[in-house]
Formats: C-alpha cells, structure tokens, sequence
C-alpha cells in the first residue's frame, strides 16, 4: 500500500510541476495585434494604406509541453497572418459617431452610429479575460488556464457563421474583420480600441432598421422585449419556429454560451400585434475546441456542464439548456423541433456549408476548415435526435423561477415568470 500511496504522490508532483511550467512558458496576459506589413516604424501613418496584415495574437503560441497540458486548440489560427481593411471611425461610412463602451467581462465593445441613423459595434477579436480570474487562482499562479483558454475559441469563426445563417434563413450581425488603429476620434480610448483586431457588425439594438424586414418598430434587447411584453396593450409574441431554428442552429455549430444578453429582437407592427423575431450577436464560441489535459478535467460535466468543445457528437445535452431557453420555448411543441430540424438538414447540405468556410482566407482554411466542417456535417446529420432530445431536456428542467440574466432590474421583474408565453 505504501509503495502504491508512494508512487500515486510522485505522479501528482510531477503532474503540478508540468502544469506549472506549461503555464509559465508563455509571458503576458493581454493578447495584442502584432503587424507585419506594412513594417512597424515611428513614421508608419496607417493613412496612407487600405489594409494591413497581422496576426491576431501571438499570446497563444505555444511549446510541445503547453499543447499537452493546455490543449492545441486554435492556436496556430490566431498566430497565422491575415490580410484585413484598415479602418478610420471619421470617415467610416461617412463618419461615425461614438456611442459609449459595451461588452461583456472579456470583449471589447464600442458602439458606433453612422449619420444615417444606424448603430454599429466593433467588438474585439482579440479577448481580455483577465476579469474572469478568480482571487485564489492568482494566489496559486493559476490565472494563465483561464487567458489561455481564449485559446479554444476561434478568432474567425463569427465570418462562417453569419454565411450560414445567411443560408439557413436566419438573421445575422454581418460582422467583418477590421484592424483599428491608433487615431484622433478615439481621444482617451485609444489605449483600449486602438491599434486593434475588431468584427464590425450591426448592433444587435437599435432605432434604426438595417435588415430586410418591413414594418419593423425598432430593434430591442431581451430586457426591452420583456417589458413591452408587459406594458403594452397589443399582444406581444415571439416567432417561435425561428428562436428554435437559431437554437438548433446554435447546437450545430457548438456555440453553447447563448445566454438572454447575446439575442437582440426585431420588432414587426403586425395586425394582430406585434412579432418579435430574434437575431443573434456575439459568435465568441461557435466551433469551440477544447483539449489538453487541464482544459479537459476543468470542463468535466460535473464542473462546467454547458462548456462543450464541437465534437461529432453533442456529449451532454441538459448542459446545453439555457434559462433562455426555458423561458421562451417551454410551451412550444415537439413537433416545431422536429420540423425546423428537417429544414436545417435540408437547407445546410454538405455544399452548402463547405461554401460558407470559404469566406476564409486560404491560410485559416487549412488549418481549421476541414476538420470543423466534419463535425459539422456529422452534428447536421444527427439534428432530429438532438432536437428531440433539446426539446425533453427543457421540459426536464422545468420554468425558470428568477429572471433572466440582465432582467434583474427590469420594469417587468418577476412578472413575467416562469415563461414568456405563461402570460
């Protein structure tokens, strides 16, 4: 026994003192933009050129040891050079106007407003998750797990996800890719935005209507839809095929973090009242990839049930249920699951959604594209059992019994409790 006790103590030490030196093996802790062409100079005005190219980080490269114990994820993609259009906010589709500072802990956020009304965001690339370092991890020297783990996350995915979106009939952000640099317009928030990988998107709120839709009364947040919900005297609905379409779609492409803050709602003036159809923001996890030793143990199931790395195969559904979720799509039958199921696999054929990873440059695609679209396909293929089974994992746990995540506040509270439709 106490050869056995001996032994399991030196795999221990020797398992923390490989942690530990794989997590010290890189320096920093804010990933950066680094330029490669034009050559960085004290002369270099940016002005002068259309596009730049970049890696968007080199913060994640990383040594044999590191991708044991931390993963591979898509390091290799956030270090390979990009070719992305430069971008001056004064003259930027004929000037924009700064709006205030968004985001959430990690991202980056600036709204922006173009003179004709329209709201934008760049919302950074390049993460800052330093806020979600917990006290007792920098005591341990630990905090490197949690700014590495930006890692899993691929810094391009938000460009293939709005091309099949576009396909599946579902609205989207239009984000693009665009290096801000340093300038005047910026004042005091240079040091935060500039000289900065960014997507520029449509903001997911908003007066002014961008999309295709008619009648559209305005572009409201899941806290604003809640409280026309309850102060207003027309009847107040969701498009109930499409929020199960998007959240199936979500299911497809592994994005598992859609909590109530990441959905805007286009709100039609319809006869019989008014038609709030969702449009997603916020594409940070979509084709998550999760590996190495230390990732692996800390998204147990039991740990993080919802943080899911995109496999072939969906692991655990009930982690995947959000309280969003529950509270919108708890009185919708099984049979719209199904349905929007079958239009999925239908709409998004193997052509189609290779065609959409080719909005990536040639470089990414190589190293990322054929492996994701695999999985992809597969999930694809397997999407009327996993809606059956979204479905009952829903109906499992039951309605919400607090409000959602940014309602806390709200005019409507509690009073919209325990569903959106229970009212």
């Amino acid at each position: 026994m106490k050869k056995i006790l001996g032994a399991l103590l030196i795999v221990i030490l020797l398992f923390v003192g490989l942690l530990y030196i794989s997590l010290h093996s890189t320096s920093g802790d804010e990933a950066r933009s680094v330029i490669l062409e034009p050559e960085p100079s004290e002369n270099l005005n940016l002005r002068d050129y259309d596009s730049v190219k970049l890696m968007a980080t080199d913060l994640y490269q990383a040594n044999g040891l590191k991708k044991l114990m931390q993963g591979r994820q898509y390091r290799d993609a956030w270090a390979s050079p990009v070719t992305v259009p430069i971008v001056y906010l004064d003259t930027l589709m004929g000037g924009m106007k700064i709006i205030e500072e968004g985001g959430g802990k990690q991202t980056h956020s600036l709204e922006i407003e173009s003179p004709a009304g329209v709201r934008y965001s760049l919302r950074s690339i390049t993460k800052n998750p330093k806020p979600l370092v917990p006290d007792i991890a920098e005591k341990l020297a630990l905090e490197n797990i949690i700014i590495d783990g930006v890692s899993a996350q691929h810094p391009y995915a938000a460009i293939v996800v709005a091309d099949m979106a576009e396909k599946a009939g579902l609205l989207h952000t239009h984000p693009k890719v665009v290096f801000v640099p340093e300038q005047p317009l910026l004042g005091s928030l240079n040091e935060k935005y500039g000289n900065r990988l960014f997507l520029l998107e449509y903001e997911t709120e908003g007066k002014t209507n961008w999309t295709s839709m008619d009648n559209v009364l305005e572009i409201m947040d899941t806290e604003d839809l809640q409280e026309l919900k309850v102060e207003s005297a027309r009847q107040v609905s969701i498009d109930k095929h499409i929020l199960v379409r998007n959240r199936l779609f979500d299911l497809l492409i592994g994005d598992w973090d859609r909590h109530a803050k990441q959905w805007g709602w286009v709100i039609q003036d319809k006869p019989d009242g008014y038609l709030a159809t969702p449009l997603a923001g916020d594409r940070d996890n979509a084709f998550f990839h999760l590996g190495g030793i230390v990732p692996t143990l800390i998204s147990n199931r039991r740990f993080l049930p919802n943080v899911q790395p995109l496999e072939d195969d969906i692991d655990h559904m009930p982690g995947l249920v959000m309280d969003f979720d529950r509270f919108f799509l708890l009185k919708v039958p099984e049979s719209i699951f199904l349905e929007e199921a079958k239009y999925l696999q239908e709409t998004l054929t193997d052509k189609v959604i290779r065609e959409s990873f080719n909005k990536w440059p040639e470089n990414i695609y190589r190293l990322d594209a054929m492996e994701i679209i695999k999985k992809v396909i597969s999930r694809r293929n397997k999407l009327q059992e996993s809606a059956r089974a979204f479905y009952e994992a829903i109906q499992e746990q039951g309605p919400i019994n607090e409000p959602l995540k940014g309602s806390e506040d709200s005019r409507a509270g509690t009073k919209l409790l325990p569903c959106f439709e229970c009212h």
